[in-house]
């Protein structure tokens, strides 16, 4: 059983998160869901087909976590490995066929992502630790695709007033400024007067 009103199609994914998260525990790995996991958390909840996460991972240390990681789950690539060691994103599978996208993080923003995460229970057996809402916000505001600000926007109506503004703005300029996408910020704050007057 997935949190009530999420979609009961997402529950393989529930439970292929569940793998991972066991596996990770075993291992040492410090993490958090990100993503369509975590926007049933704190958004609207809906279909998603994959299990996204960030796995701390410092500089120089990326080849041991992928191994460790293709160890347990199969690459969705023959190259998956070598994929990895480039873009730091292992894209893996379950044994059922889920997708996994581990990003590994080593950005002081991603530590400070996975501190600030925390355990919610989806229902019986499936407590995972995701990032917090003001954490979703701001990575689904980096990530500035269409469906990432439908997604902002659930969570902004959802969580009202809630929100820890002041700390999403600090922790996403300096990310928008790397990448590039300063407009985002402006399309964000349009975003929270919208939701903040629809709740």
């Amino acid at each position: 059983m997935v949190r009530q009103g999420a979609p009961e199609a997402v529950k393989p994914v529930f439970d292929a998160a569940r793998e991972v998260q066991d596996f990770l525990r075993r291992s040492g790995g410090e993490f958090c869901f990100i993503g369509g996991v975590a926007l049933q958390r704190w958004g609207e909840p809906r279909f998603t087909r994959d299990v996204d996460l960030t796995l701390l991972c410092p500089l120089g240390s990326e080849g041991e976590t992928i191994d460790r990681v293709l160890g347990t789950f199969s690459g969705r690539m023959p190259d998956a490995r070598a994929f990895a060691l480039k873009h730091r994103v292992i894209l893996a599978q379950t044994a059922a066929g889920i997708p996994i996208d581990v990003a590994l993080g080593a950005l002081d923003f991603e530590h400070r992502c996975v501190e600030r995460a925390s355990e919610f229970d989806f229902g019986p057996g499936l407590n995972l630790r995701t990032c917090s809402a003001e954490d979703l916000v701001i990575l689904k505001a980096f990530a500035g695709r269409g469906q990432d600000w439908v997604d902002v926007e659930y969570v902004i109506v959802r969580q009202r007033r809630g929100l820890d503004w002041r700390m999403v703005e600090s922790e996403l300029m300096p990310l928008l400024e790397l990448s590039g996408t300063p407009e985002n910020l402006a399309t964000l704050r349009k975003l929270r007067r919208k939701g903040e007057n629809d709740a």
